[in-house]
């Protein structure tokens, strides 16, 4: 039939079963399904097709300790989000791409704070305030904005994403008016923690991050030249590193 390979249709099965379970809930631990999991990582054949159809629907299926996750590709639309369905989700009304790429600076950021790619174990910190997090923003976003305007550099818009983040009024910490800074912070915070990512304590201003974003951070940030080339892309490598 053309194929190097006949699995058996036991492994096919039981490939089937791993892939329907990430696909419904985005990760498998031995915790849950002690006998899927042990499928997964006992049988090559199975974790072949697993990550087969893992592939064909755009996604990486990789195992960190005991947890398998599934996490889609850059870009992919079906089981990841496009830009368009990003930007409603969590920018203000009639935003333009100066509001989308300041969204993500955030993320980059608040990943950054708490992840330094350093030695056996990547992350940094336990917890980050909001406030903190508010100022760091708006201090890169002026540092790289002025480096803009010193230099012909190429990388990240600062001068429009700071355009974007002091168009917004600033309102109470709590706020949850995605025209103000600390509500378009709030709903990256809601968002991220939707997708299991991070704990956001309201009532403390407080995020912590889960079990979920750390294994995830520490398979693909574990990597000094990973780690390294965020600093740059955020502009603050030459204030933290040397090359």
């Amino acid at each position: 039939m053309g194929y190097d390979m006949a699995y058996e249709m036991e492994s096919i099965r039981l490939s089937q079963s791993v892939f329907g379970h990430l696909l419904r809930y985005g990760s498998l631990s031995e915790e849950e399904d002690v006998d899927l999991f042990k499928a997964y990582v006992e049988n090559e054949d199975i974790m072949n097709l697993v990550k087969s159809q893992g592939e064909i629907v755009e996604c990486m299926v990789e195992r960190y300790g005991s947890v398998i996750y599934m996490m889609p590709e850059v870009g992919n639309d079906f089981l990841g989000y496009s830009k368009a369905e990003l930007k409603r989700e969590l920018c203000r009304s009639g935003a333009t791409d100066k509001d989308y790429y300041l969204s993500q600076f955030i993320i980059l950021t608040l990943f950054s704070e708490f992840y330094d790619g350093q030695g056996g174990r990547c992350k940094a910190r336990d917890f980050l305030k909001m406030g903190e997090l508010q100022n760091i923003l708006s201090e890169r976003l002026r540092t790289g904005a002025e480096r803009e305007g010193e230099s012909d550099r190429k990388g990240l818009d600062f001068r429009s994403m700071r355009e974007a983040f002091e168009s917004l009024r600033s309102e109470d910490r709590n706020s949850r008016k995605k025209t103000t800074k600390e509500g378009m912070i709030n709903g990256v915070m809601d968002f991220l923690e939707k997708q299991g990512l991070i704990i956001y304590i309201y009532e403390d201003e407080m995020i912590k991050t889960t079990k979920k974003l750390d294994d995830i951070m520490e398979l693909k940030l574990l990597n000094k030249n990973n780690y390294r080339q965020i600093l740059k892309t955020l502009g603050v490598w030459e204030e933290t590193g040397d090359e």
